[in-house]
C-alpha cells in the first residue's frame, strides 16, 4: 500500500440535499460541517464526465467522534441522474450504519423525521456480535440505514 490512507467520507447524491441534511441531523445526530460546499467550475465537469456539472451540499460530521472524523457528504446536482428505489440486496452502495444505545428511541426518530422502516427489528446472537438488536430504515430519499444496537 502506498502511503498513509485515511477513510475520509461516504457521498449521497440527494434529491435535495437541504431535507435530507436536516434528518440526518435531527434522526441520526449528525453535525454540519461549515462551510456548504458549491463546485461549478470546469474542473468538476472533468472530474465527474457531466459537462457543465455542478453540485452543492454540506458534509456533516457522523456522531461518536471528537476532532477529525468522517462525514456523510450531501450533493445535489445539477443535473439529476437517473433514480430507481434501492432494496438492501442491490448491488452496490448498500446501507450506511450506526451503533445505537436504544435502537428502538433511534428508529422512533427517523419515523418522526420521515423515514420508514424495511424489515423486522430483531433481536439475535452470533459469533461475531454476541447479543445485538437490529433493524434497517431508509432515510426520506429511500436510502438503508442500519441501526445496531450491542446486546438487549
Amino acid at each position: 500500500m502506498a502511503g498513509n490512507l485515511k477513510y475520509a467520507h461516504t457521498n449521497i447524491i440527494a434529491r435535495d440535499w437541504r431535507k435530507l441534511s436536516d434528518f440526518y441531523q435531527k434522526a441520526l445526530g449528525c453535525i454540519p460541517v461549515v462551510p456548504e460546499r458549491e463546485f461549478n467550475d470546469e474542473w468538476f465537469g472533468k472530474v465527474t464526465g457531466i459537462p457543465g456539472a455542478a453540485v452543492e451540499g454540506i458534509h456533516l460530521m457522523l456522531p461518536g467522534y471528537e476532532g477529525y472524523a468522517p462525514t456523510l457528504e450531501l450533493f445535489t446536482y445539477n443535473i439529476p441522474g437517473k433514480t430507481t428505489p434501492l432494496s438492501i440486496n442491490d448491488c452496490g452502495f448498500a446501507h450506511i450504519a450506526f451503533m445505537v444505545e436504544d435502537i428502538e428511541a433511534v428508529l422512533e426518530s427517523i419515523l418522526a423525521e420521515g423515514g420508514s422502516v424495511v424489515g423486522e427489528s430483531v433481536k439475535s446472537e452470533n459469533k461475531y456480535a454476541g447479543k445485538f438488536r437490529m433493524v434497517y430504515a431508509k432515510d426520506p430519499e429511500g436510502n438503508i440505514v442500519e441501526l445496531l444496537q450491542q446486546g438487549w
